[in-house]
């Protein structure tokens, strides 16, 4: 059995780019940054940071011109390809992307997400939906980022499994 899977939580480097390809399929191109905090052998606290450069197609790719920002936390599920190519000088150049299966937009460097709720999701296995429009900025934060739970008690007997 094999296993091609990635999930990496972290905040936009750069402005999405989308084009198209000759095809007519849109695709997104951006980059990520993780970081890492821990202690080294001295005791001293380190953080270190890597950059991870994500793809997304079709939809996906198009929402995520559309609605994410330098800054703005997302989270990426995907999997991880390498491709290569040959430069005009001859030598060859590796690049290692993930190639986004799902999004999970996250807040904005303002604090929000991008309905003015603190997430929203964009899922390409099943229908890809709106992310919404930016939410109204007269709120005070609490109010914008408060969830709203059901108010409904959930009996163990109605769930299917």
């Amino acid at each position: 059995m094999y296993l091609n899977k990635a999930y990496i939580i972290g905040n936009l480097t750069r402005d999405p780019e989308v084009k198209a390809l000759p095809s007519g399929v849109k695709v997104c191109n951006f980059s990520v940054a993780t970081s890492r905090t821990y202690k080294d052998k001295d005791g001293e606290r380190k953080e270190t940071s890597e950059f991870h450069n994500i793809v997304a197609f079709s939809k996906l790719g198009e929402l995520a011109g559309q609605y994410l920002k330098k800054g703005q936390q997302a989270l990426i599920e995907g999997r991880l390809q390498t491709r290569s190519w040959d430069t005009a000088a001859g030598e060859k150049r590796y690049r290692t992307e993930i190639i986004a299966d799902n999004i999970q937009f996250g807040f904005k460097a303002g604090g929000s997400g991008p309905s003015g709720a603190p997430s929203s999701a964009v899922n390409t296995s099943s229908k890809a939906t709106d992310a919404g429009k930016e939410g109204d900025t007269n709120q005070p934060p609490a109010e914008k980022d408060k969830i709203d739970y059901p108010q409904e008690e959930i009996n163990p007997d109605d769930i299917p499994f």
